[in-house]
């Protein structure tokens, strides 16, 4: 885990920079200051917590604390008094600050570092605490062990494909001695900065491996609020999810009895359209057609006496047959096609003569007469 956080640093700290030299940082900040100034004072005070520094200032006898911008330090208490007094000082000085936001910078004197203004390649900001600390015995009249130094980017314009930097130092002896008058008063500090104009600079000469890790009391709970934020936010989207799908799946359902329904009427639709065509196709045809009476009327009139019928029927595709005897079957054709009523009328089979009566026995097939189709077929004609 550890290697590869170390391989992942450039990384990190080359996003870090990015983020920082982007206007996004100050953006946020001033759009965060503005919410902040519609809040009431009460609630800014006690939502809007967050880091709240406090300056020592050590001298030769005593120390002193102080709030940023102030004119008068808030405390003055001499190095001499024990530990346990200086302590409670401490804290009932501080009594106003939560202890989790509390922060502690030593104040060094502007005359306690050195301040020099470098121009460096635009490269070297990926490992730019190695680049100065090589380039310590040319910018100061140090050795990169004999000081404790920090660097301020962005301190300036520079020239293309180069970026000016502050490099800040001041020797450890004196900082190592008030750093051990410090850890005999039994107090922390957080950074080693100087303030210059009544603000500070910027810096944290406090060594790297003494800088205390505060772990913010909050942010496990933020954690676990931001995690059950986004459990709820995928709860809400797989609910919708669930609810869409429900209503889509009865729309569906709807949609299927629909279908089917229309099917129904469709099918339905079709019977009752052939019923109707079967039916009307008949009526037609039972208009055009003529009835049996008026078959049997006609041949009356046309059949000689002596000529008679033993049978007689009509079939339902319009076929007529007529069977029986008479002196002479032959002659009934001509008879026969006279009628308007019957077409194409013909002798089935042969004509025998029946011992019995001595009279010649047939059998004649024909057609009903079609007058639809007369009719049609005549007007072919005429066209044509």
């Amino acid at each position: 885990m550890e290697l590869t956080t170390h391989s992942l640093r450039p990384q990190i700290e080359r996003m870090q920079r990015a983020w920082r030299r982007s206007p996004v940082p100050r953006f946020l900040a001033w759009w965060g200051g503005e919410l902040a100034a519609c809040l009431p004072t009460r609630w800014r005070q006690a939502w809007l917590r967050g880091r709240c520094w406090r300056y020592l200032r050590l001298e030769a006898s005593h120390w002193q604390l102080w709030a940023p911008a102030g004119d008068v330090p808030l405390l003055e208490q001499s190095l001499n008094s024990a530990p346990a007094l200086q302590q409670a000082a401490l804290a009932e000085a501080c009594s106003d600050v939560d202890a989790a936001d509390l922060r502690l910078m030593l104040w060094l004197a502007p005359t306690q570092v050195l301040r020099r203004r470098l121009l460096l390649p635009e490269a070297a900001l990926e490992r730019l605490n190695q680049v100065v600390g090589f380039e310590m015995d040319r910018q100061t009249p140090f050795r990169a062990q004999d000081v404790y130094f920090d660097v301020r980017e962005d301190v300036g314009p520079a020239p293309d494909g180069q970026v000016a930097v502050e490099l800040v130092v001041t020797p450890r002896v004196p900082l190592d001695d008030a750093l051990a008058r410090l850890a005999a008063m039994q107090v922390k500090v957080d950074a080693v900065d100087t303030v210059i104009d009544g603000r500070r600079l910027g810096v944290n000469l406090l060594p790297p491996a003494q800088r205390p890790r505060r772990a913010h009391p909050w942010r496990r709970r933020n954690g676990w609020l931001a995690l059950a934020v986004l459990v709820l936010i995928v709860a809400c989207m797989a609910q919708w999810v669930h609810n869409r799908r429900q209503v889509l799946a009865q729309m569906q359902t709807q949609v299927d009895t629909l279908r089917t329904q229309a099917r129904q009427v469709a099918t339905l639709r079709r019977r009752l359209s052939e019923r109707a065509q079967a039916a009307g196709f008949l009526a037609q045809r039972k208009a055009r057609s003529p009835t049996v009476l008026a078959v049997l009327a006609d041949l009356s009139q046309r059949i000689p006496t002596d000529t008679w019928l033993e049978r007689f029927s009509v079939s339902d595709d319009g076929r007529v047959g007529l069977q029986g005897q008479g002196p002479q079957a032959a002659g009934l054709i001509e008879r026969v096609k006279a009628s308007p009523l019957l077409d194409e009328p013909q002798i089935q089979g042969s004509i025998q003569s029946d011992p019995r009566t001595h009279k010649e026995r047939f059998f004649i097939a024909a057609q009903l007469h079609d007058a639809g189709a007369a009719k049609g077929g005549a007007n072919a004609h005429g066209s044509h």
